[in-house]
C-alpha cells in the first residue's frame, strides 16, 4: 500500500523559508513521478512542483518558480519541497502526491496522481 506522509509544515513571517518533506511507508520513493500540490480554503487544488522518476527532471507552476525547489533524496527516501521568499498568499495546505509506477514522468496535472499524503498546513503571515 502507498503511503504518503508530508511534514515540516509551519508558520513563518513573509520573506521566510520552509523545507516541507514528503516520506513514503513500505515503498521506494525513487520508483514514482512525485507532485507537490497545496489547496488554499475555498480554492481548488493547486499544481505546485514535480519530480520524474526516470531522470529526476522537474517542473515548475509560474506562482513558485525561482522560489521553489523540489528535491529527491534517494537515501532517506523522501522528497522535499524547498519554499524560499514565502508570500501570505502561499498559505495552504500542502500536499504529496505520486504517479503509478508505469508513469516515468511527472505532470503539473493534480488528475494524473494516484496517491496523496494528508497534507501539511503552512501559514505565512506577520
Amino acid at each position: 500500500q502507498v503511503q504518503l506522509v508530508e511534514s515540516g509544515g509551519g508558520s513563518v513571517q513573509p520573506g521566510g523559508s520552509l523545507r516541507l518533506s514528503c516520506a513514503a511507508t513500505g515503498f521506494t520513493l525513487d520508483y514514482y513521478a512525485i507532485g507537490w500540490f497545496r489547496q488554499a480554503p475555498g480554492k481548488e487544488r493547486e499544481e505546485l512542483a514535480c519530480i520524474s522518476k526516470s531522470d529526476g527532471s522537474a517542473s515548475y507552476a509560474d506562482a513558485v518558480k525561482g522560489r521553489f525547489t523540489i528535491i529527491r533524496d534517494k537515501a532517506r527516501n523522501t522528497v522535499y519541497l524547498q519554499m524560499n521568499s514565502l508570500k501570505p498568499e502561499d498559505t495552504a495546505v500542502y500536499y504529496c502526491a505520486a504517479r503509478r509506477p508505469l508513469f516515468r514522468r511527472c505532470v503539473l496535472s493534480r488528475d494524473d496522481y494516484a496517491y496523496w499524503g494528508q497534507g501539511t498546513q503552512v501559514t505565512v503571515s506577520s
